[in-house]
């Protein structure tokens, strides 16, 4: 993981920021998007986390532009389900550059983006978060992983970073239950954001740029 703004082209860049963060940032606005994004859009009722999805959104292209170069009013994200195979949800990805990896992630008023060369994921959650109940996370996660994040007292944070690694390894396409890695495989990063009150991790196959806005 390296500090600073500016990524060089074999690494990946990764943003954490509040929602108000990035309604207030000069660069950004909600033209930005897509029609089928503002189509989406229309179907969410509660305000708080439209802003949310928008400023994700928002964040997302400000990462491409920077690793990309390409103009932020660029209309290259788009979404694919590998579910269905339907368009306008599911995994996003960049027309045009089969390359470059992209994700995002928004959680009540926190958003983050990473894009990056080859497969990507990045989540955040609010550090006050506590997923669970335990007996549901064992369905979801490996036994051995949660047996170490219950041992402290209080478990909670522990459970809490298994829980954004194992979405960001998700994110990236990795369904393996294990943050090793080998020649050419996803690394992890995860970090805490004391600023901002959140707890992110990044899958990625490069090394990693943490920057601000």
């Amino acid at each position: 993981m390296t500090g600073g703004s500016e990524p060089d082209r074999a690494t990946a860049l990764a943003m954490v920021a509040t929602t108000p963060e990035v309604q207030a940032h000069p660069e950004l606005d909600e033209g930005l998007l897509a029609s089928w994004e503002r189509k989406r859009l229309a179907g969410i009722r509660l305000p708080g986390r439209r802003d949310d999805v928008v400023a994700a959104r928002l964040l997302v292209r400000l990462c491409v532009a920077r690793v990309t170069g390409l103009p932020l009013d660029t209309p290259a994200l788009a979404q694919l389900c590998p579910g269905c195979g339907g368009h306008g949800h599911g995994r996003p990805y960049l027309h045009g550059r089969p390359g470059v990896g992209v994700s995002l992630s928004h959680a009540d008023g926190l958003v983050a983006a990473a894009v990056g060369p080859g497969a990507i994921g990045i989540d955040v959650e609010p550090s006050t978060r506590r997923p669970g109940p335990v007996h549901v996370l064992r369905r979801l996660l490996p036994e051995a992983d949660l047996a170490e994040a219950t041992t402290p007292p209080d478990s909670g944070p522990a459970l809490l970073r298994l829980w954004v690694r194992a979405e960001a390894r998700l994110k990236a396409g990795r369904t393996g239950r294990t943050d090793e890695a080998g020649p050419g495989d996803l690394r992890l990063v995860e970090w805490t954001d004391r600023p901002r009150a959140a707890v992110a991790a990044v899958a990625c196959t490069t090394g990693i740029t943490i920057a601000s806005p």
